[in-house]
């Protein structure tokens, strides 16, 4: 799925946009790759050391994920300002995040969490710009998506709801898909 949305993102970029919508598309979607890949093969190696290891690539991953999600809304539909300011606030704090994860590994858990809602929420802060520029109905994609990831963070805590874990990805794959429409639907020309 996640292969399939980076080829097409960035086919319909190559074809109708400029070098900014080919870039935007090309992170966005390779964040998704990126993601999806490092998920399945931590869920699917059953190997103890090499769990470990991808892990860290998982929750990694996440970080890259959130910073693809905001390029192409910074680099095409904001730019400007509030463009350049998010894409170095998001991608920032992804390094930030990764190297905390590389340094501490889980023990700080719940400060990589709130740093990936941090991240996530951060553009709150440029909404009317991105109302202006994308309309009530991408703004609506982008909501919907950034609701789907917030939300399924509380299965993703949770021990008690049967079968959290994998209502937590179903939640991520609504993200996912909210977003990549918005993406395909409101950033592309």
């Amino acid at each position: 799925m996640a292969l399939t949305a980076l080829v097409v993102l960035v086919v319909q970029a190559a074809l109708r946009g400029t070098a900014w919508h080919v870039i935007g598309s090309a992170v966005f979607g390779s964040s998704l790759v990126i993601l999806y890949t490092a998920s399945t093969l931590y869920h699917s190696i059953g190997h103890a050391r090499a769990q470990r290891f991808l892990q860290g690539f998982d929750h990694t991953a996440i970080y890259l994920l959130i910073a693809g999600t905001y390029t192409p809304f910074a680099l095409v539909t904001l730019r400007g300002p509030w463009g350049w300011t998010l894409l170095g606030i998001v991608w920032g704090a992804a390094a930030i995040g990764i190297g905390l994860r590389a340094a501490v590994g889980r023990r700080m858990h719940v400060v990589q969490v709130a740093l990936y809602l941090l991240m996530g929420w951060v553009g709150i802060v440029a909404f009317r710009a991105l109302v202006s520029a994308l309309g009530p109905s991408g703004v609506i994609l982008v909501l919907a998506g950034g609701f789907a990831y917030t939300a399924g963070i509380a299965f993703y805590a949770s021990r008690r709801v049967p079968y959290a874990h994998a209502i937590w990805h179903l939640f991520v794959m609504a993200g996912s898909t909210c977003h990549f429409w918005a993406v395909f639907s409101y950033v592309l020309p």
